[in-house]
């Protein structure tokens, strides 16, 4: 997008900025005029962000499961940037393995992190967004109409981030607030990468979805797609496009026609995957914070 098109001066808040996703977008916001505040749990990686982007940045280690720490996190950035115009909730795991092999203690982790750390960040930024009549952009997932076996608790948590930002929406829109959902597939993240690296059902997984479905975006391409989803104050914002495809037939999808297929598929599929899983002797990437 064109850096004019997004408001020049404004401070977004991003969660989960140490890395990926969340890192691009700062280093495109500032590009486009902003400031940020770059908000996750890997302080030299913070620092280092902060420090390329210089003035417009400024960085607080935080958990997003962790209230105090994101309070502190939002006085820091007031008191650095004066308001927050815009937050990201981009924080987010996946876990590797079923439910049947994945301990239960991960699967819960999942769960807190990728929906309840939303709730969380909402919550500690509200006055402040409000004040600013802002906007939020939730990071949910094509994964919120879609289901694979073995990202079970990453789909039903990215579900609900969707459905909190339906409900949020309503409930802020007479306060000048507005609210997006982001839906991306296979980003070239460290924690997509992680996945095809560890595990070659994953791979084939994406091998078999069709055309752009399948394909691999890069970070700068998908960052571009939020930051002019943020400029546009969108409701939906899907990366690839083609992902919208999926949200409108998710009936479909996740009807019994569908289901019984996939569960042909997945009487050699699952044994296989949970297999490569413990192989591993881990339930989370290599380059992920959630360690089990």
């Amino acid at each position: 997008m064109s850096p004019r098109k997004f408001p020049r001066g404004k401070t977004v808040l991003i969660t989960g900025a140490a890395r990926g996703i969340g890192a691009e977008l700062a280093r495109q916001a500032v590009a486009a005029g902003a400031r940020v505040a770059l908000v996750g749990l890997e302080p030299d990686r913070l620092a280092a962000l902060a420090a390329e982007l210089g003035q417009s940045a400024s960085w607080a280690e935080c958990d997003v499961t962790d209230q105090a720490a994101l309070t502190a996190a939002v006085e820091s950035t007031l008191a650095a940037h004066g308001a927050i115009d815009v937050v990201v909730a981009n924080a987010g795991i996946a876990n590797h393995g079923t439910i049947a092999v994945t301990p239960p203690e991960a699967v819960a982790k999942v769960i807190e992190v990728n929906l309840l750390g939303v709730v969380r960040t909402v919550t500690s930024t509200l006055p402040a967004v409000t004040a600013a009549r802002g906007h939020y952009l939730l990071i949910s997932s094509a994964a919120a109409f879609t289901i694979l076996p073995g990202m079970t608790a990453y789909s039903a948590a990215k579900a609900g981030v969707e459905q909190f930002a339906n409900g949020l929406r309503l409930e802020l829109a007479h306060k000048g607030v507005t609210v997006g959902s982001a839906h991306p597939i296979w980003i070239d993240t460290d924690m997509v990468r992680d996945l095809r690296e560890d595990l070659g059902s994953a791979r084939e997984s994406q091998r078999r979805l069709p055309g752009p479905l399948g394909a691999t975006v890069s970070v700068e391409d998908c960052a571009a797609t939020l930051l002019d989803s943020i400029a546009r104050r969108a409701r939906k914002v899907y990366v690839p496009r083609s992902v919208a495809v999926l949200s409108a037939m998710r009936s479909i999808i996740l009807g019994p026609l569908v289901e019984r297929a996939m569960i042909a598929q997945a009487k050699n599929h699952v044994p296989r995957f949970e297999a490569e899983v413990l192989a591993t002797g881990r339930f989370f990437g290599r380059n992920s914070t959630a360690k089990f």
